[in-house]
């Protein structure tokens, strides 16, 4: 099983700028998704929601082609919405739906009988510690608790493919947790593409991650592989409160964190040289230090 995209490009007509009248959201990308959990990181703007819109078909290509095990998506139609879970960034509901009325809803529109849906609804009810609120309107429950209802109908039809857009939004950590370990296991057989800017959600699950920047992939690989990049490049260092605007204004630094320690100083993390802050020890690159790395701006 397997997603591929064969030189995948999107643009859109830019009517407020005629000097460049063509945006190009998404250009030339060539990739292949295999079983497993995938991270999408990038940027806000970087092209990753278009991406994975033409993904699910929702949007068709410029220029380029996508297939599912080699059939182009367009001539499956129906057959490949079938094995797909969707979760955009916002998904609708009807205000006056009840948590359990607008998963029913779902399910009847994913072609779920009325006996597959109550056992796939009361399972996923249970695993996203939504069945308290099965009974609760939508509307009045919290960003989080909604976001859990957005992702209990993505996995309705137990797809072989689930495409999450920013999935922890408005999760607290300890959901972020349930959810990243769920997902794990569902990731079993499956693929798993999570589009996110918060580097964490991928970083300990993501068998491979690709890397977008301004509509492009820049590189594919796994987290090891990625960090591997900035290897010799991150650094923590101890310094008075009265050098931290210097060392925010040093060009060749990028500040990565800060902490304040007990005895006044602050302890900062940094991407540049060792020679840069006087006494900076060495450390063990993560995947936020690339991300940091790649858009140091965002």
């Amino acid at each position: 099983m397997e997603i591929t995209l064969e030189h995948v490009s999107k643009h859109f007509k830019d009517k407020n700028n005629r000097s460049n009248p063509v945006k190009k959201a998404v250009e030339d990308v060539s990739l292949c998704l295999t079983p497993g959990v995938w991270g999408l990181l990038g940027a806000n703007g970087s092209g990753k929601t278009t991406l994975m819109r033409m993904i699910c078909g929702i949007m068709k290509p410029t220029a380029g082609r996508i297939c599912y095990d080699g059939v182009d998506i367009t001539q499956l139609d129906d057959a490949y919405r079938d094995i797909i879970g969707y979760l955009p960034q916002e998904f609708g509901f009807y205000p006056e739906f009840t948590v359990q009325q607008y998963l029913e809803y779902i399910s009847a529109l994913k072609g779920l009988t009325d006996r597959q849906a109550k056992a796939r609804i009361d399972e996923l009810l249970t695993e996203l510690s939504l069945t308290d609120v099965r009974r609760k309107r939508i509307l009045k429950l919290s960003g989080g608790m909604k976001r859990r209802v957005g992702i209990a109908q993505a996995l309705l039809n137990n797809p072989e493919f689930l495409v999450l857009d920013e999935p922890t939004s408005g999760l607290d950590p300890a959901e972020r947790v349930r959810f990243r370990n769920l997902l794990s296991e569902f990731a079993r057989n499956r693929i798993v593409l999570i589009s996110t800017h918060i580097v964490s959600d991928v970083e300990y699950i993501a068998s491979q991650n690709a890397i977008m920047k301004n509509g492009s992939i820049l590189q594919t690989s796994t987290t090891q592989e990625l960090v591997s990049r900035i290897h010799g490049r991150v650094f923590q260092a101890f310094i008075p409160p009265q050098e931290l605007g210097m060392w925010e204004a040093e060009p060749g630094i990028q500040i990565v964190n800060l902490r304040n320690e007990e005895d006044g100083r602050i302890c900062l993390r940094y991407l540049g040289k060792q020679t840069d802050i006087p006494d900076a020890m060495p450390q063990a690159p993560t995947l936020e230090d690339l991300y940091l790395d790649l858009f140091p701006k965002t």
